[in-house]
């Protein structure tokens, strides 16, 4: 009840340090003792004392009146590494700044608010503060709320101001580097000899499927490494494939709309991501789809998409059916129904006592241990 009521004085006019409680009651003592005596010098003392007072409860206010704080744009980082958030408080009163506390407020999920003392802002100039804040999981966050505290100057009254600066900041979810993926080989291999759904053959701009052949870069995929021109030139010569003008794009659909185990979800994530762009580093056409957003591609919407979302999300668009998927998902009911030549990932649900159900022979998949490390479990072959 009293710290509900010292927060609503100080945000609302002033509430009493310590030091102002114990000269209030010096204040008064000193006051009561001279209306008793009738000594001057009694009267002077508390007269003083109540102006020193007054004069506290009126100046911390004034000296904040005149700062504004404007943030600057967050850039996107990965879980594990640490925000830069920058901020400029500016005075933009006729008088100096003294001894201002800044305090930003974080959602409870990232942390505890970080504050910085600011010594003194100079008349119409700002003072620039930057931190770095760490952070751990992936997620978009927003707060709005930037306090300014000062006590300035004599220390007896407490003011604190807030302002209201909306502040964004996404976090992606972390990319593992994959040296193969056997689930996304295998299916690019197979789609690419398979067809289109339709059942017509793939058609290149030109005869055959290499188109020229270039020197090799870092990243590129040791299967297309021409090695009989390699060795006749004595570097190593990587191919350049047709671009297919109707194919199958391989489609990675994490189950959003499913029940989860957190820290399961959490992988599928981070292993919805890590297929995406391996798969790209293949050379492949890839999309991710989720409940809530449906088929999307390009690096930043699927890394935003992969950030924000959740389990249990409603069903605004259904998964393709006319396409083969990689699914991620932890409920082994739904790898029944997915379309011919899809793969699967399957986290399995610890606290459910649910029978697992015999899987397709024609749908190989891998069946994730959560105790072993993601990175391994995407690498390793497929159950059959």
């Amino acid at each position: 009840m009293i710290k509900n009521i010292t927060n609503w004085l100080e945000t609302h006019a002033v509430a009493p340090a310590y030091s102002g409680w114990v000269l209030a009651g010096i204040t008064i003592c000193f006051f009561g003792a001279a209306i008793n005596t009738m000594a001057g010098w009694l009267y002077v003392i508390s007269g003083i004392s109540s102006a020193l007072l007054v004069l506290s409860a009126i100046l911390p206010p004034r000296s904040l009146v005149g700062l504004t704080v404007k943030r600057l744009p967050i850039s996107a980082i990965t879980a594990g590494d640490d925000l830069k958030v920058e901020l400029e408080i500016r005075n933009q009163g006729r008088q100096a700044a003294n001894l201002v506390q800044v305090a930003d407020i974080l959602p409870f999920i990232l942390g505890k608010p970080i504050q910085q003392a600011i010594e003194t802002i100079a008349p119409q100039k700002s003072y620039r503060w930057t931190y770095y804040h760490p952070t751990q999981r992936r997620g978009i966050y927003r707060w709005h709320t930037v306090d300014l505290t000062s006590a300035a100057p004599l220390g007896l009254f407490w003011c604190r101001r807030h302002r209201q600066h909306q502040a964004s900041a996404v976090v992606y979810p972390p990319v593992l580097n994959l040296a193969h993926c056997p689930l996304v080989d295998r299916m690019g291999q197979e789609d690419s000899l398979r067809g289109d759904p339709s059942g017509m053959p793939i058609q290149t701009a030109t005869e055959g499927l290499t188109r020229s052949l270039r020197p090799y870069r870092m990243g590129d995929p040791i299967r297309l490494i021409h090695w009989r021109t390699s060795a006749r030139y004595g570097e190593l010569r990587v191919r350049e494939l047709e671009i297919v003008t109707s194919g199958q794009e391989i489609i990675i659909a994490l189950d959003t709309a499913g029940g989860w185990q957190e820290e399961n979800f959490e992988q599928a994530v981070i292993a919805a991501a890590s297929l995406y762009f391996y798969a790209q580093k293949q050379q492949m056409q890839v999309q991710l789809w989720t409940a809530s957003t449906g088929l999307i591609k390009g690096d930043r919407q699927v890394l935003e998409a992969l950030a924000k979302t959740n389990a249990l999300e409603d069903t605004n668009n259904l998964p393709p059916s006319t396409y083969p998927l990689i699914w991620l998902t932890q409920n082994p009911l739904t790898l029944s129904s997915l379309p011919n030549r899809s793969r699967w990932l399957m986290w399995e649900n610890s606290a459910s006592s649910e029978t697992k159900i015999a899987f397709k022979p024609d749908i190989p998949g891998i069946a994730i241990a959560t105790e072993k490390p993601l990175q391994t479990e995407l690498q390793k072959s497929l159950n059959t």
